[in-house]
C-alpha cells in the first residue's frame, strides 16, 4: 500500500471525503468535477481533503492522474484552471484494500490521524452489495465517530430492492450512523430546475391558488430515455423501469409537485409534507395494481438514423427476459387538495427523445360559448416544467389566430434558464455534495420517505409477479413507446403530452 506523506500539523478545522470506489467511473465523471467546480468557486472548506479507497494497485499519482483526467473531459465549464486543480489534488491520497479487508479501515484510520482531519464524509460509490460490509467495517474500526468533529455517510441509490431489503439496509446503517448523520443521494433532487418547483410554487402568488382539484386536470410526469441498458444491463435486467426510476426519481417528482407549503424552509419541514404525500397516495396492490400500471419492453428500431437491438438480444440479458424497459402508471394523493386529481407517471428507454418534464394541465372552460364547440379544445392551458434537457418553464395559453374565424391555437409563455442567467445550471452532484460538507440534509431522502416509496412499488412488483407472463407487449426502438400505453389513457379520455 502506498505510503501516505502528510504534514503532521495539527488540524482541528480540516475535512476529508473518502470515496469508498474512487476507481469506479461516478468518481472520474461526476464526484471529481463537482469538488473542482465547487473549489473554483471558494466553496470548499480548507484544508479539504479526497482520500479513494478501492482494491486496483494504484498509487496517489494513479489516483490524481485519473481524477484530472475526469476534470478535463467532464468539467462542466471550460477551459479549466489547471492552477485551482492541481490544488485540489495536491491533497488527494490513495489507500489499497479489498472492502472486506480490516487493515485497510485501520491505514484509513492513521491517514485521516496523520492529515490531522476532524471532519469526514464517507461517500459509497460502491455496487450497493457492498454498502453493509463498509458500513461495518467502518463501525469496527472506530472511524464513525469523532469527540471533535463530525462524520456523515452518502448512499447512492438504490436503496434496496424491494421493501423489505430497503428495511434491512437501514436497519445496517442504523447500527453504525444515526439518522441525522446518513444522506441518501437521489441526484435528481440536486438538479436546479427540481428545486425551481418548489420556488415556482412558493415564491408567486399567480400559480399557488390554482394548484389544486378544481383547477387541474391532471398532471403527467415523463422521464424519457434514449439510451438503452448499456453496460448496466446485469443490473437492470433484475431491477427493470419500476425500481430504476419509478421508485425513486418520478416518486420524488410527485412529492415535490404535490406537496403542501412547509412551515419554514429546513430539511425536517420539507421532507416531512414530501411523506405526507406519499403516505396519502392510494396503495395499489393486486388487481388495482394491474389496472393502474402499464409495462412493455422495447425491441429493434431505428433511432436518430441507426438501427438498434431489441432488449433481449442486448449483452448480458437474458434471452426471455420478461424485464419491463417502460412503464406508466396512475396514482392518486388522497388528500383534500388532490383527491380525484390523477398522477400519470412514465419513464421508458429507447423512445425518441431525452426528455423529463413535469405537465400540469389545468381544467377547460366549462362550457361552449353559444352554442359552438368548446373554442379551447386543441388548446388546453398546460404548465411544462422540463428538468432536462433545455431547464425551464414553458406555459401553454389559447390564443386567437389571425383571420375571421374565432379559431383558438395553443401559444407559449417560455422561461429558459440559459437564457434567463445567462449559462448552464451547476451539476446536480454539486449542490448535493456541498449541503453533504455543509450538513443540509433537505435535497436528501429519509428512511420514512423510502419505505413509503417501496410500499407503493412492492404492490405494483408483487401485482406483476402474479401475472408470470412470458412475453410483454412491446414498442419499436425510437417510437413514442407502446401502443398499449396510449390506450391506458385514453380510457380516461386524455392523451400523452408528445416526447
Amino acid at each position: 500500500m502506498p505510503e501516505i506523506d502528510v504534514n503532521n500539523e495539527p488540524c482541528s478545522e480540516g475535512v476529508a471525503i473518502v470515496i469508498f470506489g474512487v476507481t469506479g467511473d461516478l468518481a472520474r465523471r461526476k464526484l471529481m468535477p463537482a469538488l473542482y467546480e465547487n473549489a473554483k468557486f471558494n466553496r470548499l472548506p480548507q484544508p479539504f481533503y479526497i482520500l479513494g479507497f478501492a482494491r486496483r494497485p494504484w498509487s496517489h499519482d494513479k489516483l490524481r492522474s485519473v481524477l484530472r483526467e475526469g476534470v478535463m473531459e467532464y468539467g462542466r465549464v471550460q477551459p479549466i484552471d489547471e492552477d485551482i486543480l492541481n490544488s485540489l489534488l495536491e491533497r488527494a491520497y490513495y489507500v489499497e484494500s479489498t472492502f472486506q479487508d480490516t487493515a485497510g479501515y485501520e491505514q484509513l484510520n492513521q491517514a485521516l490521524k496523520d492529515l490531522g482531519v476532524q471532519n469526514i464524509l464517507f461517500y459509497l460509490s460502491t455496487p450497493p452489495g457492498m454498502y453493509s460490509t463498509i458500513v461495518e467495517n467502518l463501525g469496527k474500526s472506530e472511524l464513525d465517530s469523532c469527540p471533535s468533529g463530525w462524520r456523515r455517510i452518502v448512499v447512492e441509490k438504490p436503496f434496496g430492492r424491494d421493501l423489505e431489503s430497503a428495511k434491512s439496509l437501514d436497519k445496517e446503517l442504523h447500527s453504525v450512523f444515526d439518522e441525522a448523520q446518513i444522506y441518501r443521494m437521489d441526484h435528481y433532487l440536486g438538479k436546479e430546475t427540481v428545486q425551481n418547483i418548489l420556488a415556482f410554487r412558493f415564491g408567486n402568488g399567480i400559480f399557488e391558488p390554482l394548484w389544486n382539484r378544481k383547477y387541474i386536470d391532471h398532471i403527467q410526469i415523463t422521464m424519457a430515455e434514449t439510451d438503452g441498458v448499456g453496460t448496466r444491463a446485469g443490473y437492470y435486467d433484475k431491477a427493470g423501469v419500476v425500481r430504476d426510476v419509478f421508485q425513486n426519481h418520478l416518486l420524488q417528482l410527485l412529492t415535490l409537485t404535490a406537496m403542501e407549503a412547509p412551515a419554514v424552509f429546513n430539511a425536517k419541514a420539507v421532507r416531512d409534507e414530501k411523506v405526507k404525500v406519499l403516505v396519502s397516495i392510494s396503495e395499489i396492490t393486486g388487481d388495482a395494481a394491474l389496472r393502474n400500471t402499464f409495462r412493455a419492453q422495447y425491441v429493434s428500431g431505428t433511432l436518430d438514423g441507426k438501427r438498434v437491438a431489441s432488449y433481449r438480444d442486448e449483452p448480458d440479458v437474458a434471452p426471455a427476459s420478461t424485464t419491463e424497459t417502460y412503464m406508466a402508471a396512475r396514482l392518486f394523493v388522497n388528500n383534500w387538495r388532490w383527491a380525484g386529481v390523477p398522477f400519470y407517471l412514465r419513464s421508458g428507454k429507447r423512445l425518441p427523445n431525452r426528455v423529463t418534464e413535469i405537465a400540469i394541465q389545468f381544467t377547460q372552460i366549462p362550457l361552449a360559448l353559444f352554442g359552438q364547440q368548446n373554442l379551447a379544445s386543441e388548446a388546453p392551458n398546460v404548465l411544462v416544467i422540463r428538468i432536462q434537457p433545455n431547464e425551464g418553464i414553458t406555459l401553454f395559453l389559447g390564443a386567437k389566430v389571425p383571420g375571421g374565424s374565432m379559431h383558438i391555437e395553443p401559444v407559449e409563455m417560455r422561461f429558459s434558464y440559459a437564457e434567463a442567467f445567462g449559462d448552464a445550471p451547476p451539476e446536480a452532484y454539486e449542490r448535493l455534495l456541498l449541503d453533504c460538507l455543509t450538513g443540509d440534509a433537505t435535497l436528501f431522502t429519509r428512511s420514512d420517505e423510502v419505505e413509503e416509496a417501496w410500499r407503493l412499488t412492492q404492490g405494483i412488483i408483487e401485482a406483476w409477479e402474479t401475472q408470470k407472463l412470458q412475453n410483454l407487449p412491446v414498442y419499436e426502438a425510437g417510437t413514442q413507446g407502446p401502443h398499449g400505453a396510449d390506450d391506458f389513457l385514453q380510457r380516461d379520455n386524455r392523451y400523452w403530452r408528445k416526447i
